[in-house]
């Protein structure tokens, strides 16, 4: 038995507790063999040393959520407990088993100071892939982290200057509009469809250097048809939403990766924006490479989503629905 003694410091301790120390009964009915205790702002664990380490990471986690948004959600709690209990991934007989390494989970420290690290078994296996294979696949469902996991990888090595450049690209499918009818010039109509990497750089890296990056083409964000003709060399080179990529597409970008590149490419075949008649390159290719050495799938599923808990419950009622059989 170990106690451990964390003090709440820079935030409110109610945010952390909870009204009422709602959040922390929560936390105590999750680990019956641990006593929980509060006094002021100190919070005492004593228990088993492997459920002691356990609560000192969730309490870590919820003092940056509430740093970051200035308050501690229920829904923050319950996820963060869920994560604590999840199993191994699915991952291709290729792989080896997910690993963490002697430094922990942590990718790097953003311009903040904040950890970024994986979270879940999925995550941690699509970091030890990528760490053994040029080529990468990650599919799974929204919210498992694979965009962001994988650009904090790509900015790691950028730092580590084991690569000139990153590149990160997109399919500009349309999805229920035209890019026609969206006002401005194009790189105003396809801004939203690169949105979710913007997000994940600005908060790893301080905005004047990302812009000093961005402008000095270190770092490039483009639309899949951008790649065409080129060749990536020392590269970190990032497919996102690659479902919406067609079959021709699909090996026009594998094709351009060039010496000293790495790439992960990320999807979900469930949510293809695609016409019928065209196939998903993300589908068709994991028959295709399935053989060929350094080249890795990993699958993540919905006990991976760090989302809302609510996403997570989202994924599986779909996946319920979507099995029936249709009249």
């Amino acid at each position: 038995m170990t106690e451990e003694i964390i003090f709440v410091e820079g935030v409110d301790p109610v945010q952390i507790f909870g009204v009422r120390d709602a959040n922390l009964q929560a936390i105590d009915n999750a680990f019956p063999k641990t006593k929980v205790t509060a006094r002021g702002n100190r919070l005492k664990f004593y228990g088993p040393k492997s459920e002691t380490d356990v609560l000192k990471d969730i309490v870590q986690e919820l003092l940056q959520v509430a740093r970051k948004k200035g308050e501690v959600k229920r829904g923050d709690v319950e996820t963060l407990l869920a994560l604590a209990n999840r199993s191994e991934p699915v991952i291709d007989s290729v792989s080896e088993p997910a690993m963490v390494t002697d430094t922990g989970d942590i990718i790097l420290h953003t311009h903040t100071g904040e950890s970024v690290m994986a979270k879940t078994p999925g995550q941690r296996a699509l970091i030890r892939a990528s760490e053994k294979n040029d080529i990468l696949f990650a599919i799974g469902p929204a919210g498992t982290g694979k965009t962001y996991t994988s650009v904090a990888l790509a900015v790691r090595a950028l730092k580590s200057r084991q690569v000139k450049k990153i590149i990160l690209a997109r399919p500009a499918v349309e999805a229920g509009e035209n890019l026609g009818f969206l006002p401005g010039d194009l790189k105003e109509k396809i801004d939203p469809y690169l949105r979710p990497l913007y997000d994940a750089l600005e908060e790893m890296i301080d905005h004047d250097k990302l812009e000093f990056h961005l402008a000095k083409n270190v770092i490039e964000i483009a639309p899949l048809a951008y790649m065409r003709g080129r060749t990536l060399n020392n590269a970190f080179v990032i497919l996102d939403e690659a479902q919406n990529a067609t079959n021709t597409q699909m090996k026009m970008f594998l094709t351009r990766i060039g010496f000293n590149s790495r790439a992960i490419i990320t999807g979900d075949i469930t949510q293809t924006d695609l016409p019928k008649k065209h196939e998903s390159g993300l589908i068709s290719i994991q028959n295709i490479l399935k053989e060929i050495d350094g080249i890795s799938f990993v699958y993540l599923d919905q006990k991976d989503v760090v989302r809302h808990k609510l996403v997570r419950d989202i994924i599986d009622a779909y996946e319920k629905f979507e099995s029936k059989p249709r009249k």
